[in-house]
């Protein structure tokens, strides 16, 4: 026997935070932007997923109109850094709703660093950032997906093994439900069996 919930029912908070309780863990988007005043917007997106291959794109929700939508749509650029664990208190901090007008960098103590292509700033300890061109934005109810072109990806040597970023390198933290995040854990390895080789079992 399993307990039901109608999202037509039940509050709109409720839901939501039954969604976030289930579709985990969730990657985190540290998306950094620059308003069309200049303030240097911080922010961790935790809807947050890859869009296409080729061309490469990333994208994330916005829950509501905030900062880091309005500058996007402003400006057409962003960028999005690895949250890693060593800087969980941080990441966690700029999610604070600060006003439009007070950038995150500064608030929260956070060391940036130049992007190549895009003027929205690193943030200087992620291990790995991704500069973005907007390429659309599709409105969903309440939330905004954001669409972004890849037009850089800049990563820390110290965390590829063989040109590939290793996963216990990065050490990047995902969101669960309610105020819990987590951290890599343990880690498993298996290949996707060909249908060929599927076939020779039978």
């Amino acid at each position: 026997m399993r307990v039901d919930f109608d999202p037509r029912t039940t509050g709109r908070d409720d839901f939501y935070r039954l969604l976030t309780a289930v579709v985990v863990p969730r990657p985190i988007a540290w998306v950094s932007t620059v308003s069309a005043t200049g303030t240097e917007n911080l922010a961790p997106h935790s809807f947050f997923t890859i869009a296409s291959v080729r061309p490469p794109m990333v994208q994330f929700t916005s829950v509501g109109r905030k900062d880091t939508l309005r500058n996007v749509e402003a400006t057409g650029e962003f960028t999005v850094c690895l949250a890693p664990e060593p800087l969980f208190e941080q990441v966690n901090a700029t999610g604070t709703d600060f006003p439009p007008e007070h950038g995150e960098f500064e608030a929260v103590g956070i060391e940036r660093e130049p992007s190549l292509l895009v003027k929205p700033p690193r943030v200087a300890q992620s291990p790995v950032a991704l500069e973005c061109r907007l390429h659309t934005t599709v409105g969903l109810g309440d939330s905004t997906v954001v669409i972004g072109e890849v037009v850089h990806a800049a990563i820390d040597p110290e965390v590829l093994v063989d040109g590939h970023p290793e996963i216990t390198r990065m050490r990047p933290l995902a969101r669960l439900g309610r105020n819990e995040w987590a951290t890599t854990g343990e880690l498993r390895e298996i290949a996707r069996i060909p249908y060929a080789q599927w076939t020779r079992q039978d």
